[in-house]
């Protein structure tokens, strides 16, 4: 009997390690180095800041995301407010979606993932560009470039999400956090009325820790409450990993 009760100790081990884990992390401490592999293939979410030079990696535990790291962005280009015309050299914001044909592992700038501009928004204003990218290399034209270290983390992550089961990751892409007194000091700004039409995506998370439902009408960005899944993720041995194109 004592041998069973050993054995079953230490099966249960690693669970109460990590039930422990899930109940003292707040959401805004970034997950230790020997909990992340235990998440890998959960469902995630990116926020950026540009002027903070910011991009925050989230982790779906229960109902809710906690981060799971920080990372500096090494280069982005073309100061605060959104991309408009290719060749303007800025980097996009607005709120974008990442599925499985958008990794690109074989990058000319290490790896790299593809962001979705435009979206239905940047179309029904007419803004254009191609390409635009959370990459590695550190070199920017209108990209997120980072350290092909850290791309290595936030790639791994994004692509286990996928192949895991989550049909699209958002990203949600700001000028900065949008607080209420961030955005008084940028009250001025050329953009501030766009920069409005973020805030209520930043504020529903901050709030609810999960990711804002998005849409465009007439032109705008729209936030609501995110549907409640009918599916749950599939196990990741059920899918095949993407193929290097």
């Amino acid at each position: 009997m004592r041998k069973i009760a050993l054995v079953i100790a230490m099966l249960l081990m690693p669970c109460m390690s990590f039930a422990s884990f899930l109940s003292g992390n707040t959401s805004t401490t970034p997950v230790s180095k020997e909990f992340k592999q235990q998440l890998m293939g959960s469902p995630v979410y990116i926020q950026i800041f540009k002027e903070e030079r910011t991009l925050e990696l989230y982790v779906k535990m229960g109902e809710q995301y906690q981060l799971l790291d920080s990372y500096s962005i090494c280069n982005y280009s073309g100061g605060l407010g959104p991309k408009q015309r290719q060749g303007d050299f800025k980097s996009p914001e607005g709120f974008y979606h990442v599925t499985r044909s958008q990794l690109k592992p074989d990058s000319r700038f290490y790896k790299a993932i593809n962001i979705g501009f435009p979206n239905e928004f940047d179309r029904q204003h007419g803004y254009q560009g191609q390409y635009l990218m959370i990459h590695g290399a550190c070199v920017s034209v209108g990209c997120y470039a980072m350290t092909d270290t850290n791309i290595d983390e936030i790639f791994q992550f994004v692509t286990g999400a996928l192949v895991f089961g989550q049909p699209g990751v958002q990203v949600s892409i700001y000028p900065f956090r949008m607080t209420d007194a961030n955005m008084q000091r940028h009250k001025y700004s050329y953009y501030i009325n766009f920069w409005k039409q973020l805030k209520p995506g930043y504020d529903y998370f901050v709030a609810n820790r999960q990711p804002p439902a998005v849409s465009v009408v007439n032109g705008n960005y729209v936030i609501g409450k995110p549907p409640v899944a009918t599916t749950q993720p599939q196990l990741a041995s059920n899918y095949p990993l993407p193929e290097t194109k």
